[in-house]
């Protein structure tokens, strides 16, 4: 277990020491100071906690095979109860970070997991740690009956995070008409949050969709933009500078991927000079676009029945911006390793989960 120290700066911060109330694990992002971000959409709170990982390394590639069987046996609980929700690397430690769910409903309990270079795993102890707690006061209630992507809207509250100069980005749900919400909450948790409704237009669908979250999103273009992934599966650019407090504001969806489908994740990393983005989804292959290819696509606004694909056609063609697939399979979640590679966990056909990186300049 990694034991985790009082933080050196904790009224700078915000933080204090105690123990955290965490429910549940999703999405993680790392801020300042190596300040890890825990969503927890049961309890409806986002956590900024110490990890107190203060070492200095390198990138080190992290390759664990059965990284899933690994976890179960540190846990003693079987590899059907291991879900890997999210992963976030260290800024400084190049440690990679794991939240995992053990178990299922009620039972279910919260682990935050350190591989280190080595493929070495510890469980991140979360008692007398210095944290603080931002809580998602407009959130769903816990039984709000509204389902959105055959989900329950408490269920997704917060979907993605990402921190950028001084904000925590926070993708998910509202209890609000419009429940597709973005939030940019300020670091230390002090200031007053802003919050924006979305709306994107689904080709497949063929209409406007404002209950929906982003499932997956990524800043790029030195932050000034996101591009979000939805289920169904439209790809969208929103401008930063558009969203005002309290907007309603209007995403450019720029691909679509057709129906039947479901995003995953959605990195963001540079090679050759150009900037590339990387989304995997759960039929479709792993692709690859150009950042530089969204600004010349105009956005799509009319509907396209041929993306209403069957189930059990696993790839459309879709359309929109280029893209290009690329060979790597089973791809469920990724991350950047401060880069210099891009660490993805990947399924197998036998449904084993293993950890494997690759270098930027292969992608």
């Amino acid at each position: 277990m990694v034991e985790l120290g009082t933080a050196t700066n904790l009224e700078n911060l915000g933080l204090s020491v105690g123990t955290p109330d965490i429910a549940s694990v999703g999405p993680l992002a790392f801020g300042p100071q190596g300040i890890l971000f825990i969503a927890d959409n049961v309890g409806a709170n986002i956590f900024a906690v110490d990890v107190n990982d203060a070492d200095d390394g390198s990138p080190q590639d992290v390759n664990v095979d059965n990284i899933d069987a690994s976890l179960a046996s540190y846990l003693g609980c079987s590899r059907d109860d291991v879900a890997i929700r999210d992963m976030a690397v260290h800024p400084t430690s190049n440690s990679l970070y794991l939240s995992v769910m053990r178990g299922a409903g009620d039972s279910a309990i919260p682990v935050i997991f350190r591989i280190a270079g080595d493929g070495s795993i510890a469980d991140v102890a979360l008692e007398n740690v210095a944290f603080s707690q931002y809580a998602i006061t407009d959130a769903a209630e816990a039984d709000d009956p509204r389902v959105v992507t055959r989900m329950q809207l408490r269920t997704v509250t917060v979907t993605d995070m990402s921190y950028v100069d001084g904000l925590l980005m926070v993708a998910g749900t509202s209890n609000e008409e419009f429940t597709s919400t973005f939030r940019r909450i300020p670091f230390p948790f002090n200031g007053e949050a802003e919050s924006n409704s979305l709306e994107i237009f689904h080709v497949s669908h063929g209409k406007y969709e404002t209950a929906a979250p982003i499932r997956a999103f990524v800043p790029y273009q030195g932050n000034s933009s996101i591009l979000a992934s939805y289920t169904c599966t439209p790809v969208v650019q929103f401008t930063l500078a558009d969203l005002d407090a309290g907007k309603h504001v209007m995403g450019k969806t720029v691909a679509e991927l057709g129906s039947h489908n479901h995003p995953l994740d959605l990195i963001s990393y540079e090679r050759d000079g150009g900037e590339y983005l990387l989304v995997c989804n759960d039929r479709h292959p792993l692709f690859k676009i150009a950042c530089q290819d969204i600004d010349g696509q105009g956005p799509l606004t009319v509907p396209d029945d041929s993306l209403d694909a069957s189930p059990a056609d696993p790839v459309t063609p879709g359309v929109g911006v280029p893209r290009e697939l690329l060979p790597h399979p089973g791809v469920k979640r990724m991350v950047n390793l401060n880069g210099n590679g891009v660490v993805m966990l990947q399924q197998d056909d036998d449904g084993h989960t293993h950890l494997h990186t690759y270098a930027t300049a292969t992608l």
